[in-house]
This record gives structure tokens, sequence and C-alpha cells, in this order.
């Protein structure tokens, strides 16, 4: 059973529950010196997409997830790490409970780029749903974003 750290809209129960049915939700934490940003533009249908990039002065809330090998597989083709859309990496996750390992995904392409309203909205309810401060659910529904469709 591996730690997996998520960021973005596998925050959400309900959605994780879909995706990696075998999966329960153990805490949740801050992954420190590392900040939420986007990427990917090109990648994403509707625009960037979420992932995180080091900075010593930021933090990113995180759901903490214990999932078995087959529900890893599958959270890997719904992220497309096959694809090299994005790739995992191992973090320290600072829990109520202490420091943690785990892994997250992490964009594999070049920083930049806006996100879809849409996209924001659903991270921001994921966020809100697994319990984020108000503040940091505040800050992701105020984020620069595009409108699809006008």
């Amino acid at each position: 059973m591996a730690l997996y750290a998520a960021y973005a809209s596998n925050m959400d129960p309900a959605q994780m529950a879909q995706r990696a049915p075998h999966s329960p939700l153990r805490t949740t934490g801050w992954l420190k010196g590392w900040r939420l940003t986007f990427g990917g533009e090109n990648v994403g249908f509707e625009g960037a997409l979420a992932t995180v990039a080091e900075d010593r002065d930021e933090h990113v809330f995180v759901v903490l997830y214990d999932v078995p090998d087959a529900d890893e597989q599958a959270l890997d083709e719904w992220e497309g790490a096959a694809l090299g859309v994005y790739r995992k990496i191992r973090v320290r996750i600072a829990t109520l409970d202490g420091d943690v390992l785990a892994w997250l995904y992490v964009l594999d392409a070049y920083e930049g780029g806006l996100p879809s309203a849409r996209y924001v909205g659903i991270l921001a309810d994921a966020a809100e749903k697994a319990g984020a401060p108000d503040d940091y659910v505040k800050d992701l529904r105020t984020r620069p974003c595009k409108s699809l469709g006008g």
C-alpha cells in the first residue's frame, strides 16, 4: 500500500472513490516548500493543468489516500502517466501526526498558461469537500483563468 498525496481534483473523496475504489482517505496535510501552479496548456483540452512547483515560501493543501497497487495503476491511467503527461515523485507531507512520505503527480510540461474557469471551480470544490481551510479555497476560486464559450 502506497500513500498518495492529491492536490487537484482527486482531493474530492467521491471522485477518488470512483477512480480508486480501494483507496481510503487517511488524512490531510501540507506539502511545504511547494506551490500550486498550472502548465501544459497545449496538453489539456480546456487549458492549463494543475501541477506543483518548488517554492520555499509556499505550501499546498493535500489529501492523503492509502492506495493499493491496482488502484495506483488505475490512477496512472487517469492521470496520463503512461503517456508522459504526469510523472510521479516522492515528497514529504506535514500532517497533524507528523511528516510522512507520499507520492504525487507532477506535470511533465512547462509552467504557464491559464486553466479554464470550469477546471478552477472543480479544484476549489474538491478542496472544499476535503476540508481545506477557507482562505485556501478562496485563493483557488480567485485564481486567474479563462472562460470557455462565450
